[in-house]
């Protein structure tokens, strides 16, 4: 199972992000939900310190682009192996840094993805 940070995530069930940290965990994935607001989702809580992390296979945004910059040295600090550009997140900025340090990035949606079993 793919290790995945939530870049996004919210308590609010109306969220994409919430969503994709529900259907993440019952798939069966690690999930770590990073968010603005502390809360809880899908009973993990919402990281708001920008979490060391060890093993990141998938840092999925749901943060839009014009939010993006502060936390560009944390997603790449992370390692992953890919990082999914949500619809509306998508960054040729940040893209651009992912591919400088061999990171794959997808424009997908990750409840998508996981829906036909191709996450």
């Amino acid at each position: 199972m793919k290790k995945t940070v939530v870049l996004g995530a919210s308590d609010n069930p109306s969220r994409y992000s919430y969503k994709a940290v529900h259907q993440l965990k019952r798939s069966g994935h690690e999930v770590v939900p990073v968010g603005i607001k502390r809360g809880e989702v899908a009973g993990l809580p919402i990281e708001t310190e920008k979490p060391a992390l060890e093993g990141v296979d998938t840092v999925t945004l749901y943060v839009g682009p014009q939010n993006q910059p502060s936390w560009y040295d944390y997603i790449i600090s992370l390692h992953p192996k890919r990082i999914i550009f949500n619809p509306g997140t998508e960054n040729f900025e940040l893209e651009k840094k992912a591919q400088e340090n061999n990171i794959e990035t997808l424009h997908a949606c990750t409840l998508v993805m996981l829906s036909i079993g191709n996450y």
